[in-house]
């Protein structure tokens, strides 16, 4: 039977069409919007945390994609229910991205060329994690922002703050937020004494659109720290996004 993938992930989204798997596309979410010339088509289901199960259905997809942040966990037994093989995927560090690579190679090993494209993926993110690290920089305190009314950040366990202290950039709270929920991505009230210890303040271009009044009310919150717009894509979407993510992380380091 030919398969038909649903992705509810935008990052996935993104490794299928990597892995030559834009075909086999037959489902994504609203977020789902690269690469556009390949996905616009593509019908959508809602988004993230809002998948439109009765349209998922329709379309009758045979392998679904999912990730453990991104979408509720409520949704599995009702994409178990269609029949479809659901593959759950928890990316937590950049290296993990070799695991993800492997996770989707072994489901799609059939389909032609994706061996080859996951082989050629798996060895340039072998080469930019080899050439990303913080070796012989000092550490640096970081209050990576992702939402505002209430400020919100990301745990120490996160595959963002990995990211980050990759070039020895520790991001703040020091705190872990566990396997999966809210606790992942901490609440910041503007009171809390670590604020003032803040060396940058970096503010991704998602899932909030930041714009120059939140740069002010930013440096506010931490009067030492420079503040600066960060490309949220390049430094939180694994898989491929990975590739240039690593590069652009480098880049930063030396900003």
């Amino acid at each position: 039977m030919s398969k038909r993938i649903a992705s509810l992930v935008p990052s996935l989204t993104e490794l299928v069409v990597a892995l030559g798997l834009g075909p086999r596309l037959v489902a994504r979410t609203g977020f789902c919007i690269h690469p556009d010339d390949i996905v616009r088509d593509v019908p959508k289901v809602g988004g993230t945390k809002a998948v439109n199960l009765d349209t998922l259905r329709r379309l009758a997809p045979t392998h679904v994609l999912v990730n453990v942040d991104e979408n509720r966990h409520d949704i599995v037994p009702a994409l178990h229910g269609m029949g479809a093989q659901v593959i759950v995927t928890h990316p937590c560090d950049p290296e993990d991205n070799l695991a993800l690579v492997d996770q989707l190679a072994r489901v799609f090993d059939d389909e032609p060329g994706v061996p080859e494209r996951a082989q050629a993926l798996r060895e340039a993110l072998r080469h930019e994690l080899g050439e990303t690290r913080g070796d012989g920089r000092g550490p640096c305190r970081v209050l990576y922002l992702i939402w505002h009314k209430p400020w919100m950040t990301v745990a120490r366990d996160t595959y963002l703050s990995r990211m980050l202290a990759r070039i020895a950039w520790h991001t703040e709270p020091a705190l872990e937020g566990g396997p999966h929920g809210a606790a992942r991505y901490p609440v910041v009230h503007g009171d809390e004494a670590w604020l003032a210890e803040v060396e940058r303040v970096l503010l991704s271009s998602e899932p909030f659109g930041f714009g120059d009044r939140h740069v002010a009310l930013a440096q506010a919150l931490c009067p030492q720290a420079r503040v600066q717009r960060v490309d949220g894509e390049l430094l939180s979407w694994y898989g491929p996004r990975a590739v240039p993510g690593l590069r652009y992380l480098r880049e930063l380091a030396m900003s």
